[in-house]
């Protein structure tokens, strides 16, 4: 299922390979956060990516336009195939971020965060930001799509409105995916049969299948809302 990215919010490169190995041949990729990647570092993304995997490195790189992008040429050299930076970088980062990125000699896309899925309107009050969510959403998505970047990241909530905003050709990759909300630390979510049918390109599913006693019996469920919806 291309659709379903597995986010390996693990410790070590034993555990993130261990699940890769037993989920390969039914999901579309792995996403490999600051969490993981701060312990292990490059290598990990050369294995998976020698290894045949379509990986999502998620840094959230958020810095001066030449850092950036000399970021991005160096995650497209590893063989990323897609990267995170923040929207709110503005659109001369996010230009550098694409323009690394071709550099690299890889095919990374590059997509823009919008807002995080643990904010809600009480964490963007508290850090200045006076639109409400969904307004500051579409504004970081329509600087994404100015900079000419391949889409953005943003909550399942958002899923609708900007995909008639952006077309079909947009890239929407959406976290936040839940069976059932439960109180950790995402505000925003949908299940993944209502994100898809919402307009989602791509799921980054985490918890729900790496925590599960079975987490390839917990992949295959939500391919099969994916496949429903």
């Amino acid at each position: 299922m291309d659709q379903l990215l597995v986010a390996l919010d693990v410790d070590t490169s034993a555990r993130a390979q261990e699940l890769a190995d037993s989920l390969r041949d039914l999901v579309g990729g792995f996403k490999i956060g600051s969490r993981l990647f701060t312990g292990e570092g490059p290598a990990l993304v050369r294995t998976l990516v020698e290894r045949g995997d379509r990986v999502f490195l998620d840094l959230k790189y958020h810095d001066i336009p030449t850092v950036v992008g000399s970021a991005l040429r160096a995650a497209s050299a590893l063989g990323a195939w897609m990267a995170t930076v923040h929207a709110a970088g503005g659109i001369t980062m996010m230009q550098a971020a694409k323009e690394g990125a071709e550099a690299g000699g890889g095919h990374t896309r590059v997509v823009g965060v919008t807002v995080l899925t643990s904010f809600d309107q009480a964490t963007l009050d508290e850090v200045g930001v006076g639109r409400p969510v969904a307004n500051q959403v579409d504004a970081l998505a329509a600087l994404a799509a100015e900079a000419g970047v391949d889409g953005v990241v943003a909550s399942p909530l958002e899923l609708s409105r900007l995909r008639a905003q952006r077309g079909a050709d947009f890239t929407i990759v959406t976290p936040g995916i839940r069976n059932h909300v439960s109180g950790d630390d995402q505000s925003r979510t949908l299940s993944a049969q209502e994100a898809i049918r919402a307009g989602a390109s791509y799921l980054v599913v985490g918890r729900p299948i790496i925590a599960a006693r079975d987490p390839r019996v917990a992949a295959e469920q939500i391919c099969e809302q994916i496949a429903s919806a």
